[in-house]
């Protein structure tokens, strides 16, 4: 019994795969399009992951797991130092990196940055440039490959569209090469490691990402207070607290007569719903925390230690 375990074991693979760049480069858009679930939240503002976020793809005997990575940038809070440091201990511990950049523009000393860590680390890396769908002059984004390909021997270099899904399933079929032979480290139907509370929290705070300007966003974070389905009906209540650093921040998030704070409500409360697939009863309620992005035991309490 234990030769045809050993068997069973060895003949399973596994390949860890950090997914980096800079800031609103479409990084979170596709690691939600290798896993083909929505477990980042995406946005058009910078510096919208926060912490490293798994997904896991299982098909037959081989695991993918995917670490999406906060864009790398020049910190100005603890918050942000604690943001770059999650970029350096997801490159240190992986199988091979893909770097996401645009198809037009120099390279940004945050690609520097991370190419020279590919270099000390000796990690193999795939360039993949993104956004492929937007790009109106195919002669820009080869001067960009042009560029890459003599600052770092790529093992790959790869034009993508995360959002419309192109060159994505190429993507996976060169990342499968690195694969090696061992268990599965996640469960075979996982597509995430974040918990569920977790989930709802980054829901709420794409939502008021996306519909909120300059400052406020950044210093917002949520917390997930209560999350119970009811015995009596199939309805998951979940009570959560959104957490700015002014007074005045507070204002906008709420609007007049309340109107900001139940439409980013409304539209976390959809996604929340087809998400864990039951209807939804979202509450939430706005607090104002001074400075908490440079205080580490409010971090501590949001999750960002």
């Amino acid at each position: 019994m234990n030769d045809i375990n050993n068997t069973l074991e060895s003949a399973s693979r596994s390949v860890f795969v950090a997914i980096v760049g800079r800031p609103n480069v479409g990084k979170s858009t596709l690691i939600n399009s290798l896993v083909g679930e929505k477990i980042a939240i995406v946005s058009d503002k910078p510096q919208t992951t926060r912490n490293r976020i798994i997904g896991i793809v299982t098909k037959d005997d081989l695991q993918f797991v995917f670490i999406d990575t906060p864009g790398l940038h020049k910190p100005r809070t603890k918050l942000n130092e604690y943001m770059i440091k999650q970029v350096g201990d997801s490159v240190a511990d992986v199988d091979v990196a893909v770097l996401v950049t645009e198809p037009t523009g120099d390279i940004a000393p945050a690609e520097k940055e991370l190419i020279a860590n590919f270099e000390k680390l000796g990690l193999p890396a795939v360039l993949a440039v993104n956004k492929i769908d937007a790009l109106s002059k195919k002669e820009d984004m080869l001067e960009k490959i042009a560029v890459f390909s003599e600052a770092f021997e790529f093992d790959e270099i790869l034009p993508i569209s995360a959002k419309t899904g192109d060159g994505v399933e190429m993507l996976m079929d060169i990342i499968e090469r690195y694969s090696a032979e061992g268990p599965h480290f996640f469960p075979d139907d996982a597509f995430t490691d974040q918990p569920e509370r977790v989930i709802a929290a980054e829901i709420i705070r794409e939502k008021l990402l996306l519909s909120l300007d300059k400052e406020v966003p950044h210093g917002t974070a949520v917390t997930i207070e209560s999350m119970k389905e009811r015995e009596d009906a199939e309805i998951l209540d979940i009570d959560a607290v959104i957490c700015c650093e002014k007074d005045s921040h507070k204002g906008i998030i709420i609007g007049k007569g309340g109107a900001k704070l139940k439409a980013v409500a409304t539209d976390a409360r959809i996604d929340m719903e087809a998400f864990f697939g039951i209807k939804v009863n979202l509450q939430c309620w706005v607090k104002v925390k001074e400075d908490w992005r440079n205080r580490e035991g409010m971090m501590r309490n949001f999750g960002y230690v």
